[in-house]
């Protein structure tokens, strides 16, 4: 053979091996189609109108996968009723729950989803981690898929496939083998593999229905190891780390590298024989479930437990007590929603240290009784005092629950303390914790009051809550303003206002056991309104007017961890309003000459460019819009984010002559302002440049734009 033979026979060859590979990357490109269009005819949750079926599932973290002799550092297990209904979804009631070590049961484990129950859904989870699902209808744009060879599952013919995702620094992507049926295209069996930020494997096994056509998930099997990565991996609702993390306050206590869940699924039924009950509820701990006899266990079990399970209880008891774990965790997860616990009071973090223009610096102190002092009753109370306008703030009361399922209380406040002027607070998104509340520090405008409360709290369902205030108000001025009305002036004034609100949650998801509701799957859209009635004579109220405000969040995550914000309100006043009682659209431009003199810190939706005091209205919408980039690596520890931001705001106010001694405009020509945040800079604190355009454009070029910092902090 010639050397130029022997050339053009390799070039042959390459050739059919490349033709040969498109060919079948396109077969399996073309059966991978195929089966995505018909999961819905695969999918048990679009397939079937109802079923049910019960999980044992076994948890653990420890140090190491094979001694036998030693124990755990983390055991529970559960048993659970999962039931499925076309109307309402998935709902899980747990039967039963063991964690070693705990005198009470620690619900929030329960609200951890180590992994989703379905590789056709679009996102795929594990441990809070989002994936493009598999066979999801952006699987192809996701995945590369190569066919390995033909095989039998459970007698039944099928494929086995080969995927990983085509741009994993971009859209993270599971790798794996999927095993799917040779006539119906559905998973006969999955087996996936994950080395990245989280290093995890997935092996779940899947039984034939003859009567129904369906394969249904028989049992799940999963590891994760705790990469190199900082990132945390989180039980008790992500406030302390477990794995070989950074420091924690219970990581010596708590502390493995492995986890490992396994569960078994069985007595599955295909008939609704009734309806489910609480539906708006994901996940219901059944009374009694944290305390079932070994009996109840062992007739679940799929297999008994190993020694080192069983030691793992006599340990887990030691450790927890003697390292005071449970009082720890309560402090811990306390601190999380904005309170630090010390024996029956939980102290309100939000009140030691603010400031503001009036009041300066202003140092305080307060919080709340716990369901240690009682389940029935709380005590609660605050005072606070300003530096620079020398005056002690306070507020007492206390409340009794009237219904613990539907959290209702009903409560009793006084308080004499300052409120901006023209804010508008809706009561059922009153709890908002923050270290560090930024537009405060600018605010200029406030009024004095001294209000008496009833309020009735109440939730509607899991995801609608509700409450209604009756309150009498002394409103005093702290600047210069008379409101006339009627031919009479008013600078000090009485104000009874009766007010109910509700705030709905629909795509959130909710656990509810015998320590009460809490929501363990923040869903969008959020929508909260309000309406309010000032009442003329009753306990003196000098004004007759409404109030109505609502407003509409929502948040589109990507899993190229590129997020987009839209929140839009409107608010709407009429009859006898004072300034007090007006709407602004939350201004936070200082009002001084430099660019340099109004740097300060930016809001979280206010608008940066508008000054205070600039306009007020009776009727007001707002829309803001953020779209936050995928953050920057630059570094392990240095990761900022860029935020592109939009807001508009119009309004309009009847009867503007009746508000003397203070001069503001209309907001009649729609107010716009655009720009962007670099975020998580150094240590939480970035930099924002907003500027201002349009109907409110000023002459001077240096006073439409606002420079300021930014400050995020994540517990």
């Amino acid at each position: 053979m010639t050397h130029k033979a022997f050339i053009l026979g390799c070039v042959v060859v390459l050739w059919q091996t490349i033709v040969f590979a498109q060919q079948q990357m396109s077969y399996t490109d073309s059966l991978i189609q195929k089966a995505i269009s018909k999961r819905l005819q695969n999918n048990p949750q679009d397939a079937l109108p109802y079923f049910s079926y019960t999980t044992y599932e076994k948890t653990i973290i420890t140090d190491s996968l094979q001694r036998e002799n030693n124990a755990h550092a983390f055991f529970a297990e559960k048993v659970s009723e999962n039931k499925f209904d076309e109307t309402a979804g998935f709902k899980e009631e747990v039967l039963g729950f063991n964690m070693a070590g705990f005198t009470e049961p620690r619900y929030e484990v329960l609200g951890i989803t180590l992994q989703s129950r379905s590789f056709y859904d679009e996102d795929y989870e594990i441990f809070n981690y989002r994936y493009a699902g598999p066979l999801s209808t952006r699987g192809l744009k996701n995945y590369h898929y190569a066919f390995v060879k033909d095989t039998t599952i459970l007698n039944r013919p099928g494929f086995m496939i080969e995927f990983w995702p085509q741009r994993p620094k971009t859209i993270p992507g599971l790798s794996g083998v999927l095993y799917l049926d040779a006539q119906t295209l559905a998973i006969q069996k999955v087996h996936i593999a994950i080395q990245d930020e989280l290093i995890a494997r997935i092996e779940q096994e899947y039984h034939y229905f003859e009567d129904e056509a369906l394969y249904m998930p028989s049992s799940n099997k999963l590891y994760i190891e705790k990469g190199d990565t900082s990132k945390r991996l989180s039980f008790f609702r992500g406030k302390i780390s477990v794995g070989t993390l950074d420091n924690s306050p219970v990581k010596e206590a708590i502390e493995g590298r492995y986890l490992l869940s396994t569960s078994y699924n069985s007595g599955f039924n295909f008939s609704q024989s009734e309806k489910i009950i609480h539906p708006n509820l994901a996940i219901e701990v059944l009374e009694g479930a944290g305390s079932k006899p070994e009996a109840f266990w062992e007739k679940y079990r799929d297999q008994a437990l190993s020694q080192r399970d069983l030691n793992s209880f006599e340990y887990l008891n030691d450790v927890v007590k003697t390292e005071n774990i449970e009082r720890r965790l309560a402090v811990i997860n306390n601190f999380g929603i904005g309170y630090y616990t010390l024996d029956f009071f939980d102290f309100d973090l939000t009140y030691p240290v603010k400031f503001n223009n009036y009041e300066g610096l202003r140092l305080g102190l307060g919080g709340v009784t716990n369901a240690d002092f009682s389940e029935r009753f709380r005590l609660e109370g605050y005072t606070a005092y300003g530096f620079k306008d020398h005056t002690w703030k306070y507020g007492i009361g206390g409340g009794i629950m009237l219904n613990k399922s539907h959290g209702a209380w009903l409560s009793l406040t006084y308080n004499d303390d300052l409120q901006e002027v023209g804010s508008f607070n809706y009561l059922t998104d009153r709890r908002v914790y923050s270290l560090f509340e930024p537009r405060l520090v600018n605010i200029t405008q406030f009024f004095d009051y001294k209000t008496l409360r009833l309020n009735q709290e109440y939730q509607i369902t899991p995801k609608i809550l509700s409450e209604f205030q009756l309150a009498k108000t002394n409103v005093l001025q702290t600047q210069d303003y008379t409101f006339v009305v009627n031919d009479q002036s008013y600078s000090e004034y009485d104000i009874t206002e009766a007010t109910f609100g509700v705030r709905w949650s629909p795509s959130s998801k909710i656990m509810r056991s015998e320590k009460g509701t809490v929501e363990i799957y923040d869903g969008y859209p959020k929508v909260t309104a309000q309406v309010s009635k000032g009442i003329s004579g009753l306990f003196n109220g000098d004004f007759d007017f409404t109030r109505v405000g609502a407003k509409f969040f929502y948040q589109v995550e990507r899993l190229n961890k590129s997020t987009t914000e839209f929140l839009v309100e409107g608010k709407m006043a009429f009859g006898e309003v004072p300034l007090t009682h007006l709407f602004h659209a939350y201004p936070n431009a200082p009002t001084k000459e430099t660019v340099m003199q109004r740097f300060s810190v930016a809001g979280v939706n206010s608008f940066e460019t508008m000054y205070f005091g600039e306009f007020f209205s009776d009727r007001l919408a707002t829309l803001q819009i953020k779209h936050r980039l995928r953050p920057f690596d630059l570094g392990e520890k240095f990761q900022p984010e860029m935020v592109l931001i939009t807001r508009y705001a119009i309004g309009d106010i009847s009867n503007i002559q009746r508000h003397q001694d203070v001069s503001f405009g209309r907001l009649n020509k729609g107010f716009t302002e655009t720009g962007f945040e670099i975020n998580k800079i150094l240590f939480g604190f970035g930099t924002s440049l907003t500027y201002r355009y349009g109907a409110y454009h000023l002459p001077k070029f240096a006073d439409n734009i606002a420079f300021k910092f930014t400050f995020n902090l994540q517990l």
